[in-house]
C-alpha cells in the first residue's frame, strides 16, 4: 500500500497552504491518519491526527488553532489546512498510516505507532 503527501511550496509568514495525503492499497477508512514533520537537523515531530470516521482529531500545541486536519473517505484522501504559518513551520511533511482506527491522546505524535510513511512534501516558509 501506499501514502503519498503532496501540496507543499514555499510561502511567506502568514501565508497557507494544502497539504493532502492520497492513499492506495488498502482500505482507508478503517485506518487513522497522522501528520509528522521534520526540519533539518530535527528529530520528526507529530503535527496532528486524525481517526479513521474523522471524529476525533489530534493537535501539537505548535499548530493549534492555525491548522486544521480533514479527510475525505471517498477520495482516500487526508488534508491539513495550514494557515498563518511561521518560519519556524519550515520542514518536510509527511503523513502516516496509524496501526488503527482511532488514534490514543498519549501516543497520537510518536512516530513508531505508525506502520506506514509516505514520501514528505516540503514546506518553506520564508520572507
Amino acid at each position: 500500500f501506499q501514502l503519498q503527501a503532496s501540496g507543499g511550496g514555499s510561502v511567506q509568514p502568514g501565508g497557507s497552504l494544502r497539504l493532502s495525503c492520497a492513499a492506495s492499497g488498502f482500505s482507508f477508512d478503517n485506518y487513522a491518519i497522522g501528520w509528522f514533520r521534520q526540519a533539518p537537523g530535527k528529530g520528526r515531530e507529530g503535527v496532528s491526527s486524525i481517526s479513521s470516521s474523522g471524529g476525533r482529531k489530534f493537535y501539537s500545541a505548535s499548530v493549534k488553532g492555525r491548522f486544521l486536519v480533514s479527510r475525505e473517505n471517498a477520495k482516500d484522501s487526508v488534508y491539513l489546512q495550514m494557515n498563518s504559518l511561521k518560519p519556524e513551520d519550515t520542514a518536510t511533511y509527511y503523513c502516516a498510516r496509524w496501526f488503527g482506527s482511532n488514534p490514543i491522546a498519549s501516543t497520537w505524535a510518536t512516530p513508531s505507532q505508525y506502520d506506514s510513511w509516505g514520501q514528505g512534501t516540503q514546506v518553506t516558509v520564508s520572507s
